[in-house]
């Protein structure tokens, strides 16, 4: 596809490698001054791929003009280049790679941020076709654990006696991994360091990769027996796992619990409600859409569920005070109170006065 202009073009993957390595380097922060994470310095790098992936199977050429000084008609082409690239690469999304609404949409997110970057930080001045771009959403379902499960998992003697050793290491970090709210990726570097020992009591002192927030968790009894069955290990506090791997093993491990009740799933496509299937084209089961997201959904949604205050479990989980995505956790957590708080009024119903 030609340039739609006469105008001298820019090279836009030259551009891109140059945001992403600002965004790496610190040359490129965060509105409130902080760094970049690297998992969004990672993000930027994948939605990389893609483009190229997209110009190279489509023979889309993409470049980068000017659009200062720009005559009316000028302007219209140029505007009609974005929302037809927006088009053909959100169609390549969908139909060719099978993405949903929220990967759809963080990808696109990307994008303006790139463009926002060519304005703001180059002055590159490249107008403001790409807030054409719509941001796809979807609110997709928790699914945590309910206190009882996470309780059968840590008490039930039996059930960790049936499981083989690597399954015994799965079900530890994965208990770990429900109690104290970190991410998957500030679990799997968690060493001795991060252990605060205090009048006999074990806290947790962590840094967030992803958010810088501090945080400190009290340890309860059966995390510290989890962390003292590793003390061999030289710095690490729990067992090794990548994070494809150890999504398989929690599937498996659920599944020996006995949590294979059946769920309704479904994920977005162009706003359209798709039901999800497990690998047999069957329906979802517990046990099949759990992942490391689970772990901290379920540490959260366990906190609230038991009563503990909504500030005090923001601070635990880092999320902000003004953020959208903890209300989800919170409602999820209302719906378990409502449940609990219909057996007790069961329960009142049956206590009759009996006569003198």
């Amino acid at each position: 596809m030609p340039a739609p202009t006469s105008r001298k073009s820019l090279d836009f993957f030259k551009l891109y490698n140059r945001f992403i390595q600002d965004s790496r380097k610190g040359r490129r922060l965060q509105p409130n001054g902080k760094r970049i994470s690297p998992g969004t310095v990672d993000n930027y790098f994948y939605t990389g791929l893609l483009i190229k992936r997209f110009c190279n199977e489509k023979q889309f050429e993409l470049r980068i003009q000017s659009a200062r000084r720009l005559s009316m008609r000028e302007s219209e082409v140029e505007k009609n280049y974005w929302k037809k690239f927006y088009k053909r690469f959100t169609d390549f999304l969908y139909d060719d790679c099978g993405y949903f609404d929220n990967y759809v949409g963080v990808t696109v997110k990307n994008i303006r941020t790139f463009f926002n970057y060519l304005n703001k930080e180059l002055a590159i001045g490249v107008g403001d076709f790409h807030k054409q771009f719509y941001v796809p959403k979807e609110e997709i379902a928790i699914f945590p654990l309910l206190p009882e499960e996470l309780n059968y998992l840590i008490n039930d003697k039996d059930f960790e006696t049936s499981l083989k050793p690597r399954m015994r290491e799965v079900k530890d970090f994965f208990v770990f991994g429900c109690t104290v709210a970190l991410r998957f990726s500030d679990l799997v570097k968690l060493d001795k360091s991060n252990i605060r020992v205090a009048n006999h009591q074990y806290y947790l002192s962590v840094r967030s990769i992803k958010t810088g927030t501090d945080t400190l968790v009290k340890l309860p009894t059966y995390a510290i027996d989890i962390i003292n069955r590793y003390k061999k290990l030289k710095k690490r506090l729990l067992p090794k796992f990548n994070v494809v791997n150890l999504n398989k093993f929690i599937k498996v491990l659920l599944q020996q619990a006995g949590f294979s009740q059946p769920v309704n799933i479904t994920r977005g496509k162009r706003g359209i409600a798709i039901a999800q299937k497990n690998e047999k084209g069957t329906q979802l089961r517990f046990c099949d859409a759990a992942t490391t997201h689970t772990m901290r959904r379920t540490a959260i949604t366990t906190m609230l569920s038991l009563g503990v205050p909504e500030q005090v479990v923001r601070k635990i989980s880092g999320h902000s005070a003004v953020g959208k995505e903890f209300y989800r956790y919170v409602s999820w957590a209302q719906t378990y109170q409502d449940q609990e708080t219909g057996k007790m009024f069961d329960k009142l119903q049956q206590r009759k006065l009996e006569p003198v």
